[in-house]
């Protein structure tokens, strides 16, 4: 077993997110819009070519926040647009990323039984 896989991706993906909170602290920026702009750094990134061996380094740490989602978006874009064209910026994203957001809504779905949810009043 490689235990420095596991060391890269906590300390990356906590670096990560030790960041965007003090991002959210420290200016008054909303959080879905910090969320947007994770998503779109990660796409930028990839289509820079830099986010794929940040990836490789950090594993889990890198792929799972959303940084990592935005990535798996420009993945899926540029692999469309090579098979499909000019469609393919349409499709590309949403074929690349339809599992992962398929299986958050049923597991969350799932969780909503097990926790009872209540709204904020």
């Amino acid at each position: 077993m490689d235990y420095m896989s596991y060391i890269n991706a906590f300390w990356v993906g906590g670096l990560i997110c030790a960041l965007v909170q003090i991002l959210l602290e420290k200016t008054k920026l909303m959080p879905g819009r910090v969320m947007v702009l994770l998503v779109c750094l990660g796409a930028v990134l990839s289509a820079a070519g830099i986010y794929e061996p940040f990836v490789e380094y950090a594993g889990a740490g890198a792929s799972v926040p959303l940084m990592g989602f935005g990535n798996t978006l420009m993945r899926g874009v540029k692999k469309a647009i090579d098979s499909e064209g000019f469609l393919g910026i349409f499709r590309g994203g949403f074929q690349a990323s339809a599992v992962g957001i398929s299986a958050a809504l049923v597991f969350g779905y799932l969780a909503s039984f097990i926790f009872k949810p209540k709204i904020k009043k």
